[in-house]
């Protein structure tokens, strides 16, 4: 080795144990500059390498819709939120041209009480075109206080079906504060 060098090479071949014949090139390199160690273990064999893998990744986009995550929602709500005879479920429904609220006592499966937009009384006050509006939603959450409190219901457990408490939800669930209901 020349002094003028800025590497040290040492190579040291070793056999393995008694029982095995195979033997391997020890190798440590040390560098002048920053003076680590590095080691590694190679065979002597004449094989080359075995070819490496590849590994495939597919990316995919979101696919579920904005139904599917409210479904997914109510689920986990449901979890949560039963009907009882003591304190029904009021269950709220949201389509693009209606409203539906129904009281139900899950422990029966039977449905006490309903309202919706599609009722003669509602349908008749209000006319909305497109979708119910916040003043149709009020309207409908005093329909269904006023026919739970005939049947003598007074409690119930909301359940707002996945959609967030807000808009035409919370203006319905308000309502039916206001005309006598417990949530």
């Amino acid at each position: 080795m020349s002094s003028s060098s800025s590497c040290c090479n040492l190579i040291t071949t070793a056999s393995a144990a008694t029982n095995s014949s195979a033997s391997f090139s020890w190798c440590s390199r040390l560098s002048a500059s920053n003076r680590n160690l590095s080691l590694r273990r190679a065979p002597i064999s004449s094989h080359p390498p075995p070819p490496l893998t590849t590994l495939t990744l597919q990316v995919q986009a979101k696919t579920r819709t904005r139904g599917e995550d409210r479904t997914a929602r109510h689920a986990r709500i449901r979890k949560k939120v039963e009907g009882t005879p003591e304190r029904p479920r009021l269950c709220v429904f949201r389509s693009n041209k209606h409203l539906y609220v129904q009281v139900i006592d899950d422990s029966k499966m039977h449905t006490l009480a309903s309202a919706s937009t599609m009722q003669k009384p509602i349908s008749e006050l209000f006319d909305f075109s497109s979708s119910p509006t916040i003043d149709v939603a009020k309207k409908v959450g005093e329909v269904i206080a006023k026919s739970c409190l005939e049947k003598g219901i007074t409690k119930v457990a909301f359940d707002r079906g996945g959609y967030p408490y807000h808009g035409r939800i919370e203006a319905l669930a308000d309502a039916a504060r206001e005309h006598g209901l417990q949530f």
